[in-house]
């Protein structure tokens, strides 16, 4: 349920990050995605053995160098089954080819549903977390300009540059920004989407204000200078917490009020200000 936050209530936000359940800390290889249902990890083992011996989805580990559109294509019915239904954003996701963003090493996985290590302990977002964020600011309507922070290697700009006409994307590591940089030039997409070099939770103030804003960092709450560059009825999209984060979606209802509504348990990377040269 969406709940209104009063005029002085940004700082406000719920932390979600204060408990000691246990969970796993940040790694590459757990961040940037979609994590389990609280009971999930907790059934009992007759149902775990029963679900191992149960038939499996076609793996999309194939060979990339025949079989990448067939491998986008699975990943994109995956998608389809696990609820994300706008087809502006299925088809820009069967559009960009994912394995390009990602170490050579690990092009075979890159269809699989997981976050992938880039570096500089950073990570590709799962691609059902990039699908449900991009999905969230898309509904019922069709935002002209977005801000992403945390471009990363590239590859949700160039997802969002497939739904929107006009994409800004920040990147606060120069080896990640030199990556995107070069990643959007191999697809001919450096001119749709401006990327720079800078602290992602300032925003880009001279572009603003932004019909959307996608956050690919986790911080204790959402900076307010983001919240600012908002137009009014744009949405916000961004995980939220500590250890326990959830995704965030900030609707703009007017001049000095926000709306927000929590959505799915994930865990990312934490969002971090200043940058990394």
């Amino acid at each position: 349920m969406r709940k209104p936050l009063a005029p002085g209530a940004i700082h406000g936000f719920s932390r979600f990050g204060r408990s000691t359940s246990g969970q796993q800390a940040f790694t590459p290889a757990n961040s940037n995605t979609r994590i389990s249902a609280p009971g999930a990890m907790q059934r009992p083992v007759a149902a775990a053995l029963a679900a191992a011996k149960a038939p499996q989805a076609p793996s999309t580990m194939v060979n990339l160098g025949l079989n990448s559109d067939r491998s986008r294509g699975m990943m994109v019915e995956r998608l389809r089954k696990q609820g994300i239904v706008d087809d502006r954003v299925l088809a820009a996701m069967l559009a960009v080819p994912r394995h390009l963003f990602v170490d050579q090493g690990l092009a075979s996985r890159a269809y699989e549903d997981a976050a992938l290590p880039i570096g500089f302990g950073q990570t590709i977002s799962q691609p059902w977390v990039v699908a449900r964020m991009i999905s969230a600011v898309l509904h019922e309507r069709s935002p002209a300009r977005v801000l992403e922070v945390g471009a990363g290697c590239g590859y949700q700009a160039a997802v969002l540059a497939h739904v929107t006409r006009e994409v800004f994307a920040v990147e606060r590591i120069r080896g990640l920004y030199d990556m995107a940089r070069e990643h959007l030039k191999a697809l001919k997409l450096n001119n749709r989407v401006r990327l720079s070099f800078g602290d992602g939770t300032l925003g880009v103030s001279s572009a603003a204000p932004f019909d959307a804003i996608v956050v690919a960092a986790a911080g204790l709450e959402i900076p307010r200078g983001l919240l600012e560059q908002l137009a009014i009825g744009a949405r916000l999209i961004a995980p939220e917490g500590g250890v326990s984060q959830r995704l965030v979606l900030i609707e703009r209802t007017g001049k000095a009020s926000w709306r927000r509504e929590e959505l799915e348990q994930v865990r990312f990377v934490p969002l971090r200000s200043g940058i990394q040269a």
